[in-house]
């Protein structure tokens, strides 16, 4: 009777298990469907939060100066707007003095374009010779049908809007977190029972302080980026290098994609001024930058303050970039860094900040 109950009681035990890792699962595959159904709201929640971490030491300036912080927020949130409007009229400027140029250069391009199709020409060519052609096969018509262009346009409206009226919010977003912060912080730290709050205060602090490090290393890395990148494309002689380095140099930032959204413009404006070799030299900068940059800058000065190991970081961009696009792969390494952190100081999940660490 007494190895018949523990046989019985292992059964059990055994069940419950099944049963825990079955919620488990269940729980992890809906968290991960509701992150991606509420992709829009997410994304821009937390870049309103990365923005207003990158206000808030100017509001503090401010706030010793005796100013307000609801009037302090107000003039950071201000001094943000122009700074964005400045740049959009810039490099609009910019970009449309290239374009108004780029006909002088276009004889060029085709030259270069129509070699590329010679050549293309031989291969296809060469490739037919080499492959028997069996002339008994009778071809399959095949219909295409074009989408109506009416329900395209109506697609690409309602995503255009959606788009719209979220980025509408993010002024709204930034100037509440940064005048309601204090209230926010306390009012988060009493959702958590008195004996926890201790812990939950030095989580949310390492948590602030990171999102802090990674706003100032990255721009600190973009701007040492953007002056190598500047200097390199004025002295091959391109056209704008003080317009198409910073967006170079900060396009490369963005993890594993960036370099070939570095490459794209320098590229495309030297097709018509530079010789062979200067387009060359452009393209070993930019790639030697980008790897010198996110091998050898990233990790001294971004990842050893997040203290996450490459391998994390490669999965997060994985998953993130899966979940919410090109706007993954930017939150990717500061959502990571913030599961780290709230691992650090959850018992049971300290194991998994061990793995995320290195």
């Amino acid at each position: 009777m007494a190895l018949a109950s523990e046989d019985d009681g292992e059964l059990i035990r055994g069940q419950i298990q099944l049963v825990t890792i079955a919620q488990v699962v269940l729980a992890v595959a809906a968290a991960i469907g509701l992150i991606y159904l509420l992709k829009l709201v997410m994304v821009t929640i937390l870049c309103s939060l990365l923005l207003a971490f990158a206000l808030d030491p100017l509001v503090v300036l401010l706030a010793r100066i005796h100013v307000p912080r609801s009037l302090g927020s107000a003039i950071a949130l201000f001094l943000l707007l122009a700074l964005f409007a400045g740049l959009t009229l810039f490099f609009y400027s910019r970009a449309t003095d290239f374009l108004d140029q780029l006909p002088q250069y276009s004889g060029t391009i085709r030259n270069g374009l129509r070699k590329l199709e010679t050549q293309a020409d031989k291969i296809e060519s060469s490739t037919r010779s080499m492959i028997p052609d069996d002339r008994n096969k009778k071809a399959l018509p095949v219909q295409v049908q074009e989408a109506p262009g009416l329900t395209r346009m109506i697609t690409a409206g309602a995503q255009f809007s959606e788009v719209a009226l979220a980025a509408s919010f993010v002024p709204f977003l930034i100037y509440f977190m940064l005048t309601c912060k204090a209230h926010a912080h306390t009012a988060t730290l009493h959702m958590f029972p008195k004996h926890h709050r201790l812990t939950a205060y030095r989580t949310i602090g390492r948590i602030s302080e990171m999102v802090r490090a990674f706003i100032v290393s990255n721009l600190l890395v973009g701007l040492i980026n953007a002056v190598a990148t500047s200097l390199v494309f004025w002295w091959v002689g391109l056209p704008y290098f003080y317009f198409l380095g910073p967006i170079s140099a900060f396009a490369g930032l963005i993890p594993n994609l960036g370099v070939f959204f570095a490459i794209l413009p320098p590229i495309a404006a030297g097709l018509g001024t530079l010789t062979h070799g200067g387009l060359l030299i452009v393209f070993g900068a930019v790639v030697g930058l980008h790897l010198v940059t996110m091998n050898v800058l990233y990790p001294k000065v971004i990842g050893q303050r997040l203290r996450l190991n490459p391998l994390a970081v490669a999965l997060a961009l994985l998953f993130w970039a899966w979940i919410w696009g090109a706007l993954g792969l930017i939150l990717a390494v500061p959502l990571v860094a913030t599961t780290k952190i709230i691992c650090d100081y959850v018992e049971p999940l300290q194991g998994l900040a061990d793995w995320l660490g290195h």
